[in-house]
């Protein structure tokens, strides 16, 4: 029975015989680089490599930054300057005055010359200032202005070529200045308003008024006329002419010599006190009105 037994272990050893240890391969091994020598060889090329690819990332990147703030400096010595000022920028207008639906008040506020318009202007009041002139360039972007009204200022001179352009241009009131002389008006004046002003005879053109077929209200009064101006619009109603020096009136100031039958029916009155001037000595010059002019007969 041991027999037997021991014969069968025999048979079954090399079954149960653990297998062979196997040496590890160095040189496989050191090729991943778990050798302590070429690992650190490794590590310090990989340091290397990578630490020198950074420094140059970031040189690059500082250099771009230094071009891009150079280009930026670039840009800002380069830039376009600011449009230089234009006059009367430093108030708006409709801030120095009150602009209401296509009306301007300046009035009183010590302005000496008229104020930028905006251009849908129809209505300008700019009464008691001290604006001394006027020109052309004035109202050169307002062609709607239907009034204008320029009481109490100090206008000594007028361009002859400020209104002329206006053509919707209705009312033109200049009254209480120091003018000597009429500009050139606008055709579709209604009513002129210059009383209270230095102008002599010599200062009104003899067509002045001649084409003005819509004049209906003419204030000349309180001025320095010598004689009344020629050539007046049939379209008239009132000519005030008192307080001047008119001394003489012919047989065309009115009315027509040549025709006895004419007849002008349009004026409701005209005021010539104040002239030194006898009314009475000139019967034939108002034939033709309905009513005597207001002044001295005797």
């Amino acid at each position: 029975m041991k027999t037997l037994q021991s014969t069968l272990l025999l048979l079954f050893m090399p079954l149960v015989m653990p297998a062979p240890q196997v040496q590890q391969d160095s040189r496989v091994i050191s090729d991943y680089g778990t050798d302590p020598f070429e690992e650190t060889l490794f590590s310090q090329d990989y340091e290397d490599t990578y630490l020198d690819g950074r420094n140059i990332k970031q040189k690059k990147e500082t250099l771009m930054l230094t071009d891009e703030k150079s280009l930026q400096l670039q840009n800002d010595d380069i830039s376009t300057p600011p449009p230089p000022k234009r006059e009367n920028d430093e108030m708006p207008t409709c801030l120095l005055c009150v602009c209401l639906s296509g009306s301007v008040y300046c009035e009183e506020i010590d302005i000496d010359a008229v104020p930028p318009l905006p251009k849908e202007s129809a209505y300008l009041y700019a009464r008691f200032n001290k604006i001394k002139k006027l020109t052309a360039k004035d109202f050169a972007d307002i062609p709607n202005l239907r009034r204008i009204d320029f009481t109490g200022n100090l206008l000594e001179d007028i361009e002859d070529s400020t209104f002329s352009k206006l053509s919707m241009l209705e009312e033109l009131i200049l009254a209480e200045n120091q003018l000597l002389k009429l500009p050139v008006l606008p055709p579709k004046l209604t009513l002129l308003n210059a009383k209270y002003n230095k102008i002599k005879s010599k200062g009104i053109k003899a067509n002045t008024f001649k084409k003005l077929n819509n004049l209906s209200f003419l204030y000349l009064d309180h001025n320095a006329l010598e004689s009344v101006p020629l050539n007046l619009p049939e379209s008239l109603r009132v000519i005030h002419l008192q307080f001047n020096d008119i001394t003489s009136i012919t047989d065309d100031t009115f009315c027509k010599a040549n025709d006895s039958h004419y007849i002008r029916n349009r004026i409701e009155e005209i005021r010539l006190e104040g002239n030194p001037i006898v009314l009475g000595k000139h019967p034939n010059s108002f034939i033709c009105l309905k009513r005597l002019p207001i002044g001295s007969y005797f």
